[in-house]
């Protein structure tokens, strides 16, 4: 049985630091690092959560161009299986280009890809009520956001499949689907900008207590350096952050999200999961990319020994 499938945004990122300004003219600047790397809510989730040792499936749609090779290189040197990754000549693979600032911060050029054609057909619904897991990370997809696959979502939760979903990016329009996918969504964990666009005004306690009465069975908000809060079994949570120096803020949502699940796969409470969660995300923003100084479970259990 899989472990995981992750559903949704799938990006290739091309990562350069550190860029404090783009500079005139047409002059050579060196820097210390380029690199590429799977990402997205989908795909970054789905890369990190197989370094902690999880058999992960990654459902999304690529491009039939070089860009969509080298992603399919890279989840391949992950470990990630790409069965359900379908290729399309209609776009291009979905890539980002970020300049990281000595700050960790991540101004960054999306081009909109073959990603966004994401659903839950063929082989897809098969792996997913196959997995343990799902993560739903394709809210506002077209193809995602259909009564169709709300109807997917509620059946593959029917058959004992522990759901989560992230947030692609704030759309106050995104509230309307959520009040149709969150009554099949085990575990909500949006960051506290998207709940801030959501629910303009409201504080995050009561956004906790309004995305549960939604029907979320549980609900945490990922808030960057203020740590984590979550509405865990009828009582609001803060989990603080770990103590780091930040290179890169890239994916650090996504790594939450993955830590967190794959600490509930390792049979742990939710709020024991949440700090593994965030003894990952602390680990990838120390280095470069979706992965950062991640390299295996091993880390993350040892950084869970110490103090934050």
């Amino acid at each position: 049985m899989t472990d995981l499938t992750c559903i949704g945004l799938t990006t290739l990122d091309i990562l350069a630091r550190a860029i404090d300004a783009l500079p005139d003219g047409e002059t050579t600047n060196l820097i210390e690092e380029i690199a590429l790397a799977p990402a997205g809510t989908a795909g970054g989730a789905a890369v990190i959560a197989a370094r902690l040792g999880l058999d992960v499936s990654l459902a999304t749609v690529i491009g039939e161009d070089v860009n969509g090779a080298v992603l399919r290189m890279l989840l391949a040197r992950e470990n990630v299986n790409a069965d359900c990754v379908s290729t399309t000549s209609a776009m291009p693979t979905s890539t980002t280009v970020l300049a990281i600032n000595t700050r960790g911060g991540r101004p960054n050029f999306h081009m909109l890809g073959a990603s966004i054609l994401t659903s839950f057909a063929g082989e897809v619904m098969t792996r997913a009520r196959g997995s343990r897991f799902l993560h739903f990370a394709g809210l506002g997809f077209p193809e995602l956001s259909t009564p169709q696959a709300v109807e997917a979502l509620a059946s593959i939760r029917a058959d004992g499949v522990f759901t989560t979903s992230d947030l692609i990016m704030p759309d106050p329009n995104v509230l309307a689907l959520l009040e149709q996918t969150l009554p099949h969504t085990d575990l909500f964990m949006p960051s506290a900008a998207e709940v801030d666009v959501l629910l303009p005004g409201m504080g995050h306690a009561e956004a906790l207590a309004h995305f549960v009465a939604m029907g979320a069975g549980a609900c945490i908000i990922k808030r960057g350096a203020g740590g984590v809060l979550g509405l865990i079994n009828g009582t609001v949570t803060a989990i603080p952050a770990r103590a780091i120096d930040v290179v890169d803020t890239t994916s650090c949502g996504d790594s939450f999200c993955a830590g967190t699940i794959a600490g509930l796969a390792r049979g742990m409470a939710l709020g024991d999961a949440a700090a593994y969660g965030i003894a990952t995300a602390s680990l990838v923003a120390q280095g470069l990319g979706t992965t950062g100084l991640l390299e295996n479970a091993a880390q993350v259990d040892a950084l869970m020994e110490t103090a934050a």
